[in-house]
């Protein structure tokens, strides 16, 4: 079987539930062919190169804007223009697809799956088309040519009810979770994982991630990190900077104000994550939809701090209504909410027991195994 993976540069999630897939169809279907193509890039590098940019500095710097277009792209105009375009961009996709000659795509971005399903509409092709939605709440983008797409992957059975509501048949629509990396799912040696860090055993690890390149909300970050610091005082810190190395020497100068090196420690990018899930108790982070996944397998309580309006702050009040994530939200007293949290040695046990009810760890497989069973 010929199998072709889309994904599209908008943030990190897109592609590695792409890699995911691609990794275990590699590493368990000897009889596939697979190859994985950023799809915008390869319709118009110019475009793709304009749009990425634009979503990056809307994200960091006028969130609110990037919720206003998350909110009106849902229907009206702005919905129609997207659909729009991506028909337009369709045609040059047509090459590709003339020549790889797909029996199966799978799209972990709206926009592939939009420009198949036209094509598909228009009997350009005739390949199955599977939709794999990366985020915990649904976005009616992500529907647009819902009658031409065979199947639909979702990360909760609340989403799936949702799409049935869209009249897509029950039979397309699998609640299965987002695709998950095996590396989070590999057993490890704590104690090493700990002298990898120079972090002691017995101590409440927290994982603190801070945003990454793109430094999002960044004092409101560096003021949450600081309560942190103060508070507490008992456990350990992990914080990843990631590829930020302005908000790495911020971290080090909280650290240093409070002489907390011995419990705090401070991480440029690292490829150790799944290594420090495993270890860690709490995961502080922006609900991105991977960012999440991979919490959950991991049965990490998540601190939700600045998460992009639209898509995030929906996965924010998802994990906040299933009791799994707690929301610092800009009008809270940060130091409360740490003696909230921290104070009752029940809020994070429920927690972590809830992550257990959501956890779909075997997602990559079970996708995989519907679509080439097929």
């Amino acid at each position: 079987m010929k199998i072709l993976i889309f994904y599209a540069s908008y943030g990190g999630g897109h592609l590695n539930a792409a890699k995911s897939i691609n990794e275990y169809i590699l590493n368990n279907y000897t009889n596939h062919d697979v190859k994985m193509i950023d799809c915008m890039k390869y319709v118009n590098k110019t475009i793709e190169k304009v749009t990425t940019a634009a979503y990056r500095e809307m994200a960091k710097k006028v969130p609110w804007a990037w919720g206003k277009i998350y909110s009106d792209s849902q229907k009206g105009p702005l919905a129609h223009i997207s659909s729009r375009s991506n028909k337009i961009l369709a045609i040059k996709l047509l090459k590709l697809l003339r020549e790889e000659q797909p029996d199966l795509i799978i799209s972990t971005h709206p926009f592939g799956s939009q420009m198949c399903s036209y094509l598909k509409r228009k009997g350009k092709i005739n390949a199955k088309i599977a939709t794999i939605m990366t985020d915990f709440a649904p976005h009616d983008q992500w529907l647009v040519g819902k009658d031409f797409t065979d199947f639909y992957f979702v990360a909760h059975d609340k989403m799936k009810q949702y799409l049935i509501s869209k009249e897509i048949p029950a039979s397309k629509v699998f609640a299965t979770g987002i695709p998950l990396s095996s590396r989070f799912l590999k057993k490890y040696n704590r104690i090493d994982i700990l002298n990898d860090f120079s972090l002691k055993d017995n101590k409440l690890n927290i994982l603190f991630f801070g945003g990454g390149e793109f430094g999002l909300g960044k004092t409101r970050t560096f003021n949450i990190f600081e309560n942190f610091v103060q508070y507490c005082k008992n456990m350990q810190i992990i914080a990843i900077a990631g590829k930020n190395p302005k908000m790495k020497l911020a971290f080090e100068a909280i650290v240093e104000k409070y002489n907390a090196n011995e419990r705090v420690k401070v991480l440029p990018f690292t490829d150790k994550v799944p290594e420090l899930m495993n270890i860690s108790d709490l995961v502080v982070t922006k609900p991105g939809g991977m960012t999440i996944t991979e919490s959950l397998a991991c049965n990490l309580p998540i601190v939700i701090i600045n998460p992009i309006p639209g898509q995030e702050e929906e996965n924010a009040e998802f994990l906040e209504s299933k009791g799994i994530g707690l929301w610092i939200k800009k009008s809270d007293d940060i130091s409360q909410v740490l003696e909230s949290l921290f104070s009752n040695s029940d809020i994070l046990a429920n927690m972590k027991k809830n992550t257990k009810l959501l956890a779909n760890i075997n997602s990559t497989r079970d996708i995989c195994e519907i679509l080439l069973k097929v």
